[in-house]
C-alpha cells in the first residue's frame, strides 16, 4: 500500500477512482507555514468516494494551483481505512503543530 503519483486536483475527475480510499492535497509550488514547521500538504480526506470529495475540492478551489494523490491499496484487502487517515492526520499534527488546511 502507498500513495500514487501526483496529478493536479483539476483532473480529479480523470484520475481519482470512485472507490473508498485515502486523498492527499498539496500545493502545486513553495510552501504552507505551520506553528512547527512548513510543508506543501493542505488536506487529507477519507471517504467512501475518493473522487466525488476530490472533485468538489477541484470545484472549490479553481484559483489554486493544487496537486493530488490517492492510495493505492496494491491488491490489498481488509485495509482499514479509517484507521490510516487518522493515522497520518495524527503524524501531520505531531510534526507541524496542527492539523493542514485549504
Amino acid at each position: 500500500m502507498r500513495f500514487g503519483r501526483w496529478y493536479p486536483l483539476a483532473e480529479a475527475a480523470a484520475q481519482t477512482p470512485a472507490d473508498e480510499g485515502v486523498l492527499q492535497v498539496r500545493v502545486a509550488e513553495g510552501l504552507v507555514d505551520y506553528p512547527a514547521g512548513k510543508s506543501a500538504m493542505v488536506f487529507y480526506a477519507h471517504a467512501p468516494d475518493i473522487r466525488a470529495v476530490a472533485v468538489a475540492l477541484a470545484d472549490q478551489h479553481t484559483e489554486r494551483a493544487l496537486w493530488c494523490r490517492h492510495l493505492d491499496l496494491e491488491g490489498e484487502r481488509d485495509v482499514d481505512l479509517t484507521a490510516f487517515h487518522a493515522k497520518l492526520l495524527a503524524e501531520f499534527v505531531r510534526r507541524f503543530g496542527r492539523a493542514p488546511s485549504l
